[in-house]
């Protein structure tokens, strides 16, 4: 630990930790205090999509700052009215009103609340390789096995299979999807009882628990299953929105529209916490004559909200979906390449600029390199994974067995060329260690 830092970190046991100090940050880097670069394979967590320090949306910040830095949410502001009419433009669909959160987990905890104010039921349900917030309610709707520092949960969430095709216990061994995934989920509903249940919550491409991208129908069969039982279906955008995946919001890869769509980290770039729920007019109508019975003191702050006009306006101007989706076709195939090469890599899976690599002890076993668990240490092989490639000046995510790639959709060719290279050292790492 840095030396004073009273700091309790998050998701860590205190004792064993080491971060860096980061002192400032450009592009797709970031810098240490003794002056090392790191290329940001990561986006921190991916949510810096438009790279650090862009000079539009610091200035947008410095500028609003000086007129208006701070105003209640029972007032109008002009950047959370702007920035709310931008969010209609680019949100699918009738996804037209936006209420303003201080992050991705609040979203969900709204998004839950008024599905439960509106259809009158209780029971929302979600997967068990999903994460969705630390808070009650949102840990409560997560799956993975950061859920369990947290039970007993809130009531009424119900879990159920995720489209995991690598790991699938219903078809991977097939050539085809079959689906069955979807068919789990609508038992898993018509168990619960459909008239019991609010809303079914997931994100479009599972994030940071495993980078999971759904098959084809998958989602139009949550659209139909929803619509068929007046259930609400929301899509947790908090990490595939904002031209992450190719598209404005990850859902649209699939043509499916939600009824409620929570929204963060990439809305600012991370420049300032913001996150929203967008609902669309039919359910915003609901609250017209019906008490919203929510609120935060720091909702639609004017400083976040500035920042978020200017990092859309960025997205817009720059064309960041176009460009995700060229660069990261691209680093999907170069991935692939080096998949063919060590036999530690599993599978390689992803979608415009989110990509992952899951690491195996044995291709046929598919015992994972490291434990699928939050509280393990990574295994001493996965430990040499990590040591390599940050030692090799780049820096992605890493959790359980996996490398997560979500860098900054302005990532150039050769800042690409440099990250493979530092993958492939550790990929190397891991090859012997299995050796």
């Amino acid at each position: 630990m840095p030396a004073g830092d009273r700091r309790l970190y998050p998701w860590a046991s205190q004792g064993s930790l080491a971060p860096l100090t980061i002192t400032r940050s450009s592009g797709s880097y970031f810098e240490d205090e003794s002056g090392r670069r790191y290329l940001d394979l990561a986006g921190q967590l991916a949510y810096a999509n438009i790279g650090h320090s862009h000079p539009r949306v610091v200035e947008a910040i410095r500028r609003q700052a000086a007129e208006l830095p701070v105003i209640g949410p029972n007032f109008a502001n002009r950047p959370a009215t702007r920035l709310a009419e931008m969010l209609a433009e680019v949100t699918p669909g009738d996804l037209n009103r936006t209420f303003f959160t201080n992050g991705g987990t609040e979203a969900n905890e709204y998004a839950i609340r008024m599905a439960r104010a509106i259809t009158g039921r209780q029971k929302i349900v979600t997967r068990y390789q999903s994460y969705h917030g630390s808070t009650l309610g949102a840990i409560s709707a997560t799956g993975e096995n950061r859920r369990t520092f947290s039970e007993p949960g809130a009531y009424g969430f119900v879990h159920t299979l995720d489209p995991y095709r690598y790991r699938c216990p219903f078809c991977r061994d097939r050539d085809a999807c079959s689906l069955a995934c979807a068919d789990a989920l609508e038992a898993t509903v018509v168990g619960e009882g459909p008239e019991t249940v609010a809303a079914v919550l997931v994100e479009p491409v599972t994030g940071l628990s495993g980078l999971v991208v759904p098959p084809d129908g998958y989602l139009r069969r949550l659209r139909d299953l929803c619509d068929r039982h007046g259930i609400l279906l929301i899509f947790d955008e908090v990490i595939t929105g904002f031209c992450r995946t190719g598209r404005w919001f990850g859902s649209e890869n699939w043509g499916v529209v939600p009824d409620i769509m929570t929204v963060a980290k990439g809305i600012t770039s991370g420049y300032l916490p913001l996150g929203g729920t967008i609902v669309s007019d039919r359910l915003a109508a609901y609250f017209d004559s019906n008490y919203l019975g929510a609120g935060l003191t720091y909702a639609a702050h004017p400083l976040p909200c500035a920042a978020g006009c200017a990092t859309l306006e960025v997205y817009l101007e720059e064309n960041l979906a176009e460009r995700a989706a060229e660069t990261g076709a691209k680093l999907l195939a170069r991935l692939r390449e080096l998949a063919e090469r060590h036999p530690s890599v599993g599978e390689v899976r992803g979608i415009g600029m989110l990509a992952c690599l899951e690491l195996v002890r044995d291709r046929d076993s598919r015992e994972p390199l490291s434990p699928q668990r939050t509280e393990a240490a990574p295994s001493p092989a996965m430990a040499g994974v990590r040591k390599a490639i940050i030692g090799a000046g780049s820096w992605p995510l890493f959790r359980w067995n996996l490398v997560i790639l979500a860098p900054p959709l302005n990532l150039s060719d050769q800042e690409l060329e440099e990250g493979l290279a530092a993958l492939e050292k550790g990929l190397a790492a891991a090859d012997q260690a299995i050796a």
